[in-house]
């Protein structure tokens, strides 16, 4: 062999040997050679983005606040207005959300915190805060029965708002109905006889005695609509279910009957509305309103001219257009015999202050006659029990 060739040989096998370790270097990350990832974090350490919604100044109420977290999950969000109360809600079981189960009210500033966890394990807790704007116009809403009052078998709940309320289907969702008994009832929409939007709960049938009945509208918050402005408190009432007693007006037998737990307990001898004009008494079931005592009643008021201006005694209103059932002694001889009264039911002092005593707010007075003006409408007092079951359901804007 050559020494040229021998040369040749060699010189390969440095080059071999050379190369070798240089290609082990670059696949095997052995000290010294060149790292790219140095100095930035895995996948699994990035940390977490939270998105909160609304978000900025002077934004619109009425929606829920909304917290997202992308790349880790939610642990815990808190939100609270500047006077402390919190808007609470639930994280989603992915731990991606949080929707609070109220919504944002008018004029109020909110402080978010979230707390996360990264894929990796970091925690981390974000904050943000939003204002909402003021509202322009504020709804009021005037309610009854009142809270721990008890009342008869066919009190409603009537809600009636000092504005028009448009946004009925919003609203009516607001409305939680908590029972001791699980009654089934209805909320139906109607006209107060004052003009105003009103909304009234009813059971299907009369209502148990006993019964512990609970109103949350929770309307702070929700919008009543175009010329109806916000509502920015809740309202609450809870009441009882007294006894069953049902009043019985039978205008052409001119008697009035008292029972109670489907007994007899008296019987009274009354004079309805004149027949044949504007004095007639209304008929159907009227619920007693109110308990009055002692008041003026004058007949302009109730568009009867001067026909009448007294003060009259045991005064208990059963519609707001003023037909009551009330003590008349001026009208003593027709008690029992003859309709002659300028709308009302009348009867004697005695079994007028008899009566007065045995009766409450939500008894029904079921009144029949031949000549009478026609039914009570729902509007006028509480009527919504002149209408059937499913006329009444139909009411519902959520039906």
């Amino acid at each position: 062999m050559s020494r040229i060739r021998v040369l040749a040989h060699a010189r390969a096998a440095v080059v071999a040997a050379l190369l070798a370790p240089l290609a082990a270097c670059s696949s095997s990350g052995s000290p010294g050679a060149p790292d790219d990832t140095k100095g930035k974090p895995s996948a699994e350490d990035r940390p977490v983005t939270v998105t909160v919604t609304p978000a900025g100044e002077r934004v619109p109420a009425g929606e829920p606040v909304k917290v997202t977290a992308s790349g880790g999950r939610l642990t815990s969000v808190t939100v609270t207005d500047a006077d402390g109360r919190r808007l609470t809600g639930k994280v989603a079981a992915d731990g991606r959300s949080w929707v609070s189960d109220r919504k944002s009210v008018p004029g109020a500033a909110y402080a978010v915190t979230a707390a996360t966890r990264s894929e990796g394990g970091t925690a981390k807790s974000t904050k943000a805060s939003f204002t909402t704007a003021p509202a322009g116009k504020v709804n009021k809403v005037d309610w009854r029965p009142g809270t721990g009052s008890t009342v008869g078998v066919a009190q409603p709940i009537s809600l009636v708002f000092d504005n028009p309320v448009r946004n009925r289907a919003e609203v009516e969702e607001q409305l939680k109905i908590t029972t001791s008994n699980d009654t089934e009832g209805s909320w139906g929409w109607i006209r107060d006889y004052s003009g105003r939007d009103r909304v009234d709960w009813r059971p299907r049938e009369y209502w148990k005695p006993g019964t512990k009945v609970t109103l949350d509208a929770e309307l702070n918050g929700t919008d009543s609509g175009a010329d109806g402005g916000w509502f920015v408190r809740d309202y609450a009432t809870t009441f009882t279910i007294g006894a069953r007693q049902i009043v019985e007006v039978d205008l052409d037998r001119h008697r009035l009957t008292l029972e109670r737990d489907g007994k007899t307990v008296r019987r009274i001898p009354v004079s309805g509305g004149t027949p044949g004009g504007d004095k007639r008494s209304w008929r159907g079931t009227a619920v007693l309103m109110a308990k009055e005592g002692t008041i003026n009643m004058n007949s302009e008021t109730v568009g009867l001219g001067d026909a009448y201006d007294k003060m009259v005694d045991y005064s208990m209103r059963l519609t707001w257009s003023g037909m009551y059932a009330h003590a008349a002694p001026w009208n003593a001889r027709w008690f029992g015999n003859s309709n002659q009264s300028s709308g009302c039911i009348g009867m004697s002092d005695a079994d007028a202050a008899w009566f007065y005593g045995q009766v409450r707010p939500g008894d029904p007075f079921e009144i029949t006659g031949k000549d009478t003006k026609g039914v009570v409408d729902p509007g006028n007092g509480f009527g919504a029990w002149n209408l059937s079951w499913s006329q009444w359901q139909r009411k519902s804007a959520l039906r």
